[in-house]
């Protein structure tokens, strides 16, 4: 009636920091179909540079794999939870080259550091590093998610955001 017009309402969105330093790969990238078909979620992979795990946001450790260390669920404070898999195949390995600085239910700040992993005792097992950092489906809170960045991505930096 008078003109105003209504400002669209953005919905809210959290920013996912990279917890890896290496190169972006799409999920499509990754050798392992579960992931590369989006079955276990929403996300991005990375070949990592180096062996640490950081937290992507403040958060709880929802879950990590207590004998394998090899993955990581980080439940943001929205209650949005994000999966870290650290490398393909990696599970086999029972724990070894892989030193968890966290436990379940631990309360982490970005940037922390969460898990070391030998890249090398990995590669010499025949385990890739590929490391898929995926949003698990099911999250009924979540509307959208969105990769921010696809270039090589030092841990830290925005790489997706997630609409609430």
């Amino acid at each position: 009636m008078f003109g105003f017009k209504k400002k669209k309402m953005e919905s809210p969105s959290i920013e996912i920091s990279s917890p890896l330093s290496g190169q972006f790969l799409a999920l499509d990238e990754v050798q392992d179909e579960a992931f590369s078909s989006k079955a276990m979620g929403e996300g991005f992979a990375i070949l990592p540079d180096s062996g640490k795990v950081i937290a992507p946001f403040d958060g709880i450790i929802a879950h990590i794999m207590e004998k394998s260390k090899h993955a990581i669920l980080i439940e943001h404070n929205s209650g949005v939870q994000l999966l870290i898999h650290v490398g393909m195949d990696t599970v086999s390995l029972k724990g070894k080259g892989f030193t968890a600085h966290v436990s379940n239910g631990d309360r982490v700040k970005k940037g922390q550091l969460l898990l070391e992993f030998d890249m090398e005792t990995l590669r010499e097992n025949g385990c890739s590093t590929v490391t898929p950092i995926v949003v698990p489906g099911g999250q009924d809170t979540i509307s959208r998610v969105e990769v921010v960045s696809e270039s090589k991505q030092p841990a830290n930096e925005t790489v997706l955001r997630i609409f609430c």
